[in-house]
């Protein structure tokens, strides 16, 4: 969309975006006269952004909120909510409920937590903003009178007022990602208590599990581990040895400033050192609803030979 893109690093704790680095990098941007229009956090791994901190970062400097929620369906955290600018008590904030933002996205890929077969959904609160993505998903074609540059010529006109996309959705899709909407929240208790077994089962390992805050509710659409530094051990080798033993762990993600695309952009490694650095340490290990005890005793039992 011809937008200049820049990043901000991650908080070492959480993985997500962190709202002091934010701070530094938009008193900068004031500075040179360069504030962002539009800052995009990403709830990784399930695990929420700190969305009240962002949020009253994007008062003070004019920009707008985008949540990429594409692994935080389910998720929630709680906050005081402001009301017409007044804080009220504190309430537990659904994620893509847009209180702290102006659109949230979910992805239904897959792999993620609820599945449509691809696709996903944009959410906001701001009526002009939804009629404009609806619009937008459909060619730029509208049936409201409102919207036409003339009075229509019966009821089957419509006007294409604008150059959109066809972004829909099929029906059949839909159908699917109903259907596992109602079992959401049962498929986030399921994560829950894999994830506290799994905190349980390798307390004992040079591993730091993943921190989660009492006050949020990660959807937990990852469970991402980091080798501990001190351990000596090799990232690559534990791996491959993971692998070989019928473990499918993976490794989320390769920090987006050293793609090649970014490189070309200026981008540089070294310019996001949290981020880089969580990277040379992540493994994600294997979790999902219908996992079983036995065949998370198997993912420990691999994990424990690999580490010798």
């Amino acid at each position: 969309c011809g937008a200049k893109v820049d990043f901000v690093d991650i908080d070492p704790r959480t993985y997500n975006l962190c709202p002091k680095a934010l701070a530094h990098k938009l008193e900068q941007a004031e500075r040179s006269g360069e504030l962002p229009k539009v800052v995009i956090p990403v709830h990784f791994a399930g695990q929420p952004c700190d969305m009240p901190a962002i949020h009253a970062l994007s008062q003070r400097y004019g920009f707008k909120i985008i949540e990429d929620a594409s692994h935080a369906i389910g998720a929630s955290y709680t906050a005081a909510a402001d009301t017409q600018g007044r804080q009220s008590e504190a309430a537990t904030i659904k994620i893509g409920s847009c209180t702290h933002s102006d659109i949230t996205v979910f992805s239904f890929h897959p792999v993620k937590i609820i599945t449509t077969g691809e696709g996903g959904m944009a959410l906001t609160n701001d009526s002009e903003l939804a009629d404009r993505i609806a619009r937008l998903r459909s060619h730029g074609i509208t049936r409201d009178p409102a919207q036409m540059t003339h009075q229509a010529d019966g009821p089957w006109y419509y006007q294409q007022i604008e150059l959109g996309f066809n972004y829909r959705m099929t029906d059949l899709q839909a159908a699917l990602g109903t259907s596992q909407l109602q079992r959401l929240d049962q498929y986030i208790t399921l994560r829950h208590a894999l994830a506290e077994r799994y905190d349980r089962l390798l307390a004992d390992l040079p591993l730091r599990t993943p921190y989660r805050d009492p006050k949020q509710r990660s959807a937990l659409h990852l469970y991402p581990v980091q080798l501990a530094a001190a351990g000596g051990h090799d990232r690559g080798s534990l791996f491959q040895a993971l692998r070989e033993g019928g473990i499918g762990v993976n490794v989320h993600y390769i920090p987006v400033h050293t793609q090649p695309y970014y490189q070309r952009l200026g981008f540089r490694e070294g310019d996001f050192p949290q981020a880089e650095a969580y990277y040379r340490q992540a493994i994600s290990l294997p979790l999902y609803p219908t996992m079983s005890e036995a065949q998370q005793d198997g993912v420990v039992s691999v994990l424990r030979g690999a580490f010798g």
